[in-house]
Parts: structure tokens; sequence; C-alpha cells
């Protein structure tokens, strides 16, 4: 059964759903917004802590994405 958190690190909304494939497991980062689902990144898994630029990655996407909103708005 996949697993999710929430991931307050990345954002308001963001949460981390963790799926075992094959003797690997997978991280999704996502955004859950009052219109869509957004995925920040998608990861496999290597350690216990999630690494620093993955975080980092996932904030820039989604700043990204909120600045690329407001001008279309």
């Amino acid at each position: 059964m996949p697993h999710s958190r929430p991931m307050p690190s990345i954002g308001p909304r963001c949460h981390e759903l963790r799926i075992s494939d094959q003797g690997q497991t997978w991280r999704i980062f996502y955004r859950v917004d009052h219109d869509a689902v957004l995925i920040a990144a998608v990861d496999k898994k290597k350690t216990q802590k999630t690494p620093k630029r993955i975080l980092e990655l996932c904030k820039r996407r989604l700043i990204q994405y909120d600045q690329d909103q407001g001008e279309s708005t």
C-alpha cells in the first residue's frame, strides 16, 4: 500500500508519496491545489532522509509554476 506524508519543508499542501515497485521504492513529491495536483519531482528512494537537492528542486519548480500562473491570469 502506498504511503503518503506531509512535506512542510517543501511548502504548504505538499506531500511525499512512496510507492514500492519490484524491489525499489519511488518518492513522488506533489502539491494539492484547489484545481490541480502538481507533481514536483519523482526520485528513486536511496536514503532515509530526503536529499536536500530534491527539496530545493521541488521548491524551485513550484515557485516557477506559481509565477507562471500569475502571468497567465
